[in-house]
């Protein structure tokens, strides 16, 4: 594939060096396109080094080949990373005052950004307003994320790794190429993350889930044409952007997801949670229950913060097992619907595929999804295994990153 990428001026600029190395290994020609500010950061010969093509800044150079527009007009794809608030403002007025400006006037590629700036910046009203203005327009994101900004600053606006960039690469590419619409007109529901049971306004029973395996599903079926709706429940926000879903006659709660155009919802505990699958799955072909759902609530939530010095030195706290909406769902799914189950299981006398085939029949799903988790597996971590199991035995046994599992199941799922 013929691939822009447009490198401007922040620190975050070293990184892209990695993320051309990953495409160009991956066999793309890469053209990089620096600002001036960029060339600062990370010189030219770098960028013709890591691209094995020729780079430059303007666009008086190589004009017989009219330069300043072919660019764009070959691209299959155009990335900028880092994109700073500058360059997102002038991306959104249509300025082309340089090389790269004129790229993205001139192509009709898909064209991705990867934020990158301090906190404040991030969070000013115009970058925001630039933001929207973009994606609305198609443009598609990733990041930013929270982390260490430079100069000991911590919080969102730093840029997401070259491998996560690399990884949204590959999905904008899937999406033309063959088999990639395989779930189009296919609608998926997948919720995501973990959820919370309140024991008073402070204090919750909850999990590790950080909601990345689920989100990964969510965005395998839309790469591969579907459409998505993500519940996201208690998700870190560092892993998408969720910002108010513009849309006329949109609910309340209702988010869209700027890096990917998924729908998202949010819910907090099980209830609410139970609620929102209640309403949106009959809408759907799919549903997929990739959440972290607890068992168990706790029977009367205290309206006050529970202190030490009234509890006597010991503390019990009843609880109550928590509505089971994989069950429900099953139990209630219209005909044609497919319904997708998780299981997160620690290692035992039984194996996990054992546990896989005795919670599938148990809850009555279509597919069970189960996963080995412990202390340093499964949760908080970017891979997993992944046992898919349906009524006739294993569909699928893939391990590797979390993206890489999510495809695994996504190819199970559509197979059905």
């Amino acid at each position: 594939m013929f691939i822009v990428v447009g490198v401007t001026g922040g620190i975050a600029a070293y990184k892209t060096v990695q993320l051309v190395r990953l495409l160009v290994k991956d066999g793309h020609d890469v053209h990089v396109v620096p600002t001036d500010d960029a060339l600062r950061f990370v010189g030219m010969p770098t960028w013709e080094a890591i691209s094995r093509n020729t780079v430059t800044t303007s666009v008086h150079d190589d004009v017989a080949q009219v330069r300043h527009v072919a660019l764009g007009q070959q691209a299959d794809l155009v990335v900028v990373a880092p994109a700073t608030a500058n360059t997102i403002a002038k991306m959104a007025a249509g300025l082309a005052d340089d090389l790269l400006g004129t790229t993205l006037l001139a192509t009709t590629a898909p064209v991705l950004i990867a934020p990158a700036m301090h906190t404040e910046m991030w969070r000013h009203p115009a970058t925001q307003a630039n933001i929207d203005t973009l994606t609305s327009r198609g443009v598609h994101m990733i990041g930013p994320v929270s982390g260490e900004l430079t100069g000991g600053d911590s919080g969102p606006g730093r840029v997401s790794e070259p491998e996560d960039i690399y990884a949204a690469i590959r999905r904008e590419l899937e999406q033309g190429a063959p088999g990639s619409a395989a779930a189009a007109g296919t609608r998926w529901l997948v919720t995501a993350g973990g959820t919370r049971e309140p024991l008073d306004p402070v204090r919750y029973i909850g999990n590790r889930s950080s909601g990345r395996q689920g989100l990964e599903v969510a965005r395998a079926a839309a790469a591969r044409g579907a459409d998505v709706t993500l519940v996201a429940v208690n998700m870190d926000p560092g892993l998408v952007r969720m910002t108010p879903e513009t849309l006329p006659g949109a609910a309340e709660g209702s988010y869209a997801s700027h890096e990917s155009g998924i729908r998202i919802l949010t819910a907090s505990s099980t209830e609410e949670l139970r609620d929102v699958v209640r309403e949106e799955a009959d809408q759907h072909d799919v549903v997929v229950m990739a959440a972290a759902v607890s068992d168990y609530r706790a029977a009367d939530v205290a309206q006050d913060k529970m202190r030490k010095e009234d509890t006597g030195g010991a503390l019990s706290i009843e609880l109550v097992e928590t509505p089971d909406i994989l069950a429900e769902i099953a139990a209630s799914r219209r005909e044609g619907q497919t319904i997708v189950g998780f299981a997160a299981e620690t290692p035992g006398e039984k194996t996990l595929a054992e546990r896989a085939f005795a919670k599938r029949e148990r809850k009555g799903c279509d597919l069970l999804a189960a996963n080995e988790v412990g202390w340093d597996r499964g949760f908080e971590r970017d891979d997993n295994h992944l046992l898919v199991v349906d009524e006739m035995g294993i569909v699928a046994d893939v391990a590797g990153t979390k993206r890489e599992t999510a495809e695994g199941l996504v190819t199970a799922i559509l197979a059905r």
